[in-house]
């Protein structure tokens, strides 16, 4: 049976197999020429393995609180994703951001490149593409008979999403063959193109079986329903959490960053509301980056800045987790994320900004937030001190373990973390903080009222007892954040899309604030902010239920 250690190493190495999709993203070697099989049979056999896994860890004792945290985390996300499973959730779901279709296109982004065993990987990862997307059309339509398809704008949002990666002039499939290709003739060049062709062919196929066959299956409605919803939230939260609470608490959240971004607003624009600060921002050259290199190469130097302000004062950053890099993606659809390293360290940790078509021009006090979010003391930090910590985490919880509300949570409290510290001394940072706070609480809102057809509040002054839908979250999303429309309507493509996530941030954060406040009062005067921080990020990403229990024994 072995130790827990033991069992989670075992269990890394086999979903490493079973899973290379996922293998690649979080960094372990050796299967970058394979995709995951994602036939009913494929997701069948990860489903075993689970169910394998935990039986292995109930018979299993923990000798050890570090052995009683890993075993608690595994039971809590192996659990759920059986769960999941099981209620058809995984096999039937498809959205704009982070479904199977993405995650196929998005793996190549990255792997190695500049060598010749890299584009031969290349060349067989792009060979398998087909049977990939055969296998995800084959789940699709089981799935559909048995009564669960994703929304119908989903549907057409990533049927979209594949034309626009096959079409003449931005294919993305021939751009990443010429890049990778170390020769201009020869076998390898042959087999690229080959692979490139033939990704390209199943790309557009699958976004015609979309079109054709599961769009009018799909239902218009994008509400989830509460069932679906709730165990989506327990997924991404790791917590069992009062939707109902949750939406209404979501609701005095918004009007708290409203008001602090009026008083803010006033600072800046002489008294003025939040649209005059907004102008007055957007016309200060200082505060402009023209033209995507530019863009990038800014955010880089922002990063890399923050690091060498936090380290060895706030935080104890190992060397390795230095390094970052900001990243413009290969593609346009409108998505802000973070890869984590490679375990041997030779991928560093990524900032990626997928802009949309015609976007090259960067508001400076907007996305400074967004890189403390994606970089230092948010993912970056969280995920890379993790991976550092090889001789307290095992295999699982340093490479494969991710909650969203853990990680996104983490990330928003960064966000404030560096106002408490005091890095946004500037009004105009600050309001870029603001309203990235002021969309998170929106998403609460938004998400949970959409979902579960809930009722706008009825002392609220806009739409008074009106039951949620689409039309009303553009408009509520609209009047609430500065955003521009073309990253506005994929955000809330992706919210309607991917229940339970966005909330996730808002959530998360909360109960991280929650856990800091409860360390502060059993420790008393002997609260140290640095020790706290370090403590919690080495317990890995975990739910945030075994999160807080981990904290109390502690």
């Amino acid at each position: 049976m072995g130790t827990i250690t033991e069992i989670a190493d075992r269990y890394t190495e086999q979903l490493a197999a079973l899973d290379p999709v996922q293998a690649t993203e979080v960094g372990i070697g050796g299967h970058d020429g394979e995709l995951t099989d994602l036939s009913p049979a494929g997701f069948a056999a990860r489903a075993d393995l689970d169910r394998a896994t935990i039986a292995e860890l109930t018979a299993a004792g923990a000798a050890t609180e570090r052995d009683r945290v890993a075993r608690d985390a595994m039971l809590e996300r192996l659990g759920l994703a059986v769960e999941r499973y099981d209620a058809g959730d995984t096999t039937s779901e498809l959205n704009v951001a982070a479904s199977w279709v993405q995650g196929i296109r998005q793996v190549f982004d990255l792997m190695p490149a500049g060598t010749q065993e890299a584009a031969r990987d290349h060349a067989a990862r792009l060979a398998a593409v087909p049977a990939a997307y055969a296998g995800l059309q084959e789940t699709l339509a089981a799935a559909a008979r048995a009564g669960r398809v994703a929304p119908a704008r989903q549907v057409r949002e990533v049927a979209r999403q594949c034309a626009e990666w096959t079409a003449p002039g931005s294919d993305f499939y021939a751009g990443l063959a010429q890049r990778v290709g170390t020769e201009r003739n020869g076998a390898l060049r042959s087999d690229l193109d080959r692979g490139a062709a033939a990704a390209r062919a199943a790309t557009a196929g699958l976004g015609e079986f979309l079109t054709r066959d599961l769009l009018p299956l799909a239902p218009e409605q994008d509400a989830a329903g509460r069932e679906v919803y709730g165990r989506a939230a327990r997924a991404f939260l790791g917590a069992t959490v009062d939707l109902d609470e949750a939406y209404l608490w979501g609701w005095d959240e918004v009007l708290r960053i409203e008001a602090e971004m009026d008083r803010v607003a006033a600072q800046i624009a002489g008294g003025g509301s939040v649209e005059d600060a907004v102008a007055v921002l957007d016309a200060d050259p200082a505060r402009v980056v023209h033209g995507r290199d530019r863009g990038k190469a800014w955010m880089q130097g922002v990063a890399d800045q923050v690091i060498e302000n936090l380290d060895g004062r706030h935080f104890d950053i190992p060397p390795p987790a230095r390094r970052i890099e900001a990243m413009i993606a290969p593609t346009a659809d409108g998505g802000i994320y973070y890869t984590n390293p490679s375990e041997d360290w030779t991928r560093p940790g990524q900032m990626w900004w997928s802009l949309p078509a015609g976007v090259d021009e960067f508001s400076t006090w907007r996305e400074i937030t967004t890189i403390h979010h994606e970089g230092a003391p948010g993912h970056h930090l969280q995920t890379a001190q993790v991976l550092y910590l090889s001789a307290e985490l095992n295999r699982w919880q340093r490479m494969i373990c991710w909650v969203s509300g853990h990680g996104e949570g983490w990330a928003l409290y960064a966000e404030l973390l560096m106002d408490e510290l005091g890095y946004l001394s500037d009004p105009g940072d600050l309001m870029g903080l603001l309203d990235s706070q002021l969309l998170r609480a929106v998403r609460v809102v938004v998400d949970l009222g959409v979902h579960l057809s809930l009722r706008v509040p009825g002392d609220s002054p806009w739409r008074p007892g009106e039951t949620w839908d689409a039309t009303a979250a553009w408009e509520y999303l609209r009047a609430r954040s500065q955003t521009s429309d073309a990253m506005l309507r994929y955000e809330l493509n992706r919210y309607l899309g991917w229940p339970g996530q966005a909330p996730s941030y808002k959530l998360g954060e909360r109960i991280w604030l929650q856990a800091r406040a409860d360390a502060r009062a059993r420790a008393g005067a002997a609260f140290d902010l640095k020790e706290f921080h370090t403590k919690a990020l080495a317990l890995g990403s975990i739910g945030l239920d075994p999160l807080r229990e981990a904290l109390s024994r502690l």
